[in-house]
C-alpha cells in the first residue's frame, strides 16, 4: 500500500519562504514521477510541480522560478522548495504519485502578514 506524507507547511509572511518535503512509503520510488499538488478554499486541485525519475521537472506558469520541486531515492522523498511566498500561494499542499491513486493528508500553507 502507497503512504505518502507530507510536512513542512506552516505561515509565512509574503516573500519568505518554506521547503516542503514528502515521505513515500509502498512504492519503488525511484522509477516513478512524483507530484506536488495544492488545493485553495473553494478551488479545484491544481498541479504544481513534477520530477520525473530522471529528475527532469515542469512546473505551474504561476510558481515558476520562485519553486523548486527536488527528490531524494535514497530516503524515499520529494520536496519542494518555495521562495518569493505570495498570498496567492495559500493552500493545502499534497504529493502524488501518478501511478498510484493514494493521497497524504496535505499540509497547509497560510501566506499572510
Amino acid at each position: 500500500q502507497v503512504q505518502l506524507v507530507e510536512s513542512g507547511g506552516g505561515l509565512v509572511q509574503p516573500r519568505g519562504s518554506l521547503t516542503l518535503s514528502c515521505a513515500a512509503s509502498g512504492l519503488f520510488f525511484s522509477a516513478y514521477a512524483m507530484h506536488w499538488y495544492r488545493q485553495a478554499p473553494g478551488k479545484e486541485r491544481e498541479l504544481v510541480a513534477t520530477i520525473r525519475s530522471d529528475r527532469t521537472t515542469n512546473y505551474a506558469d504561476s510558481v515558476k522560478g520562485r519553486f523548486t520541486i527536488s527528490r531524494d531515492n535514497a530516503r524515499n522523498s520529494v520536496y519542494l522548495q518555495m521562495h518569493s511566498l505570495k498570498p496567492e500561494d495559500t493552500a493545502v499542499y499534497y504529493c502524488n504519485c501518478p501511478a498510484y491513486t493514494s493521497w497524504g493528508q496535505g499540509t497547509q500553507v497560510t501566506v499572510s502578514s
